[in-house]
């Protein structure tokens, strides 16, 4: 009878697991599909003007997307945030094969995020120096929702507009049946769960 208790209770555990593993990715899944059908298809709104254009580094087409909104005249200044240390606006004008003279004056360049919740806490700081209560954000668009959720948190009372871009490499439409694009995905819909979390535990330690 003893011998055969732990064989009992193993089998009576077994199906109990398999119903919660099942669970789990079916909240998880639902979690993925709500996700990836947030993601901006467009911006926002691509005509308002806002006091600075914030371009975050680390994708192709970001920085592009926002000299454009600087020189169409979309904002007086251009913060870009997580700059390699070493690399002065000049070096990144000439990389961007833009002209020095046009820009140069309006482009700022902030060397200590190495992260999004750092972008977001750079840009706060260096705003709030300046006086500054309007954004509008150029990040890639599966990179959106952690981003506006870092800067809305850290910036609150700010006005702010979501401008998406669509790095060549990236499909969003069917997302799912390219494997560099469904990686993506999946890798922020993670780092969005943890940020949201992190977010959680810090609001409940004030």
């Amino acid at each position: 009878m003893e011998g055969g208790r732990p064989r009992f209770r193993h089998r009576a555990t077994a199906p109990r697991l398999l119903l919660l593993a099942f669970l789990g990715l079916t909240i998880w899944l639902a979690g993925l599909l709500w996700f990836a059908e947030q993601l901006p298809k467009s911006p926002s709104d691509d005509l308002s003007e806002t006091e600075v254009i914030v371009v975050l580094t680390g994708g192709s087409g970001r920085l592009e997307e926002g000299l454009r909104l600087l020189a169409a005249g979309r904002a007086q200044k251009l913060f870009v945030s997580g700059v390699y240390r070493g690399l002065d606006v000049r070096q990144l004008l000439d990389l961007f094969q833009t002209s020095p003279g046009d820009l140069e004056c309006c482009v700022v360049l902030g060397y200590e995020a190495d992260d999004t919740r750092g972008n977001a806490q750079e840009t706060a700081a260096w705003m709030r120096d300046e006086g500054l209560i309007s954004l509008r954000l150029v990040t890639a668009a599966y990179h959106m929702p952690r981003s506006r959720f870092e800067f809305d948190r850290v910036l609150p009372e700010v006005r702010l507009i979501s401008h998406p871009v669509f790095p060549a490499t990236y499909r969003q439409n069917d997302w799912w049946r390219w494997p560099g694009s469904a990686r993506l995905v999946v890798s922020e819909y993670h780092k969005y769960l943890v940020a949201r979390l992190r977010g959680v535990l810090l609001g409940a330690q004030l």
